[in-house]
């Protein structure tokens, strides 16, 4: 059954009726949800921005509390190395000190040894048995010549500068026969070294008392 034109006008009216009524409310929600958007956009990014201004202030205060540390350390480094220095200047003057009073020592001994060398070497000839003829020291070489009644005097003669406290390397240079008058006698010629005269420790106070 076919309608009336007038029933099919109706139902076009009533068709734009609902569009119209449907269309603005859509728009309105679309727009909603941007605004809504645009929003959580700038809050994230105010709050990002927070956050960062926050611990880029953080960073700051502990670069500056570095910087302070690192510039205590470089002046307490300075300050290290002043004292540093000064205990190596002293250390120095007392080694140059110590080498002295040892020159001055060994110089006081040096002194001493001509004397000490002349008293041992008496003490060592072997009386009435041999005589010595030449006696000199050069450095810390020392020629010893003499006469002796026999071999085995001149070896006695040897044990004791090998036993003394003030000679080492005793050799035996030349030992021949000479005749002096009517006697056969044998002429030697020896050779040593210094040894070098150790230095009596001095008393301290401490010891001292200890005694």
């Amino acid at each position: 059954m076919k309608g009336s034109p007038g029933q099919g006008i109706g139902g076009i009216n009533h068709l734009f009726q609902i569009t119209e009524r449907f269309g603005p409310a859509d728009e309105l929600s679309t727009q909603e949800n941007i605004r809504r958007q645009i929003s959580f956009f700038l809050l994230t990014f105010l709050f990002t921005a927070v956050v960062m201004f926050y611990y880029n202030g953080i960073l700051s205060s502990k670069i500056v509390s570095l910087n302070t540390e690192i510039k205590a350390t470089e002046i307490e480094l300075a300050r290290y190395r002043k004292t540093i220095q000064e205990i190596n200047r002293i250390k120095k003057e007392l080694r140059t000190l110590e080498n002295k009073t040892k020159i001055i020592a060994q110089l006081k001994v040096n002194q001493k040894w001509p004397i000490t060398f002349l008293d041992t070497i008496n003490d060592l000839v072997i009386e009435k048995r041999m005589w010595l003829t030449d006696l000199n020291a050069k450095g810390s070489l020392i020629n010893i010549k003499g006469i002796a009644l026999d071999n085995k005097t001149v070896a006695d003669f040897m044990t004791r500068l090998e036993k003394s406290v003030l000679f080492r390397n005793v050799n035996l240079k030349t030992v021949s026969q000479t005749k002096i008058k009517k006697y056969v006698l044998k002429s030697f010629h020896i050779t040593c070294n210094k040894k070098p005269i150790k230095q009596s420790p001095k008393k301290t106070v401490g010891n001292k008392a200890g005694t």
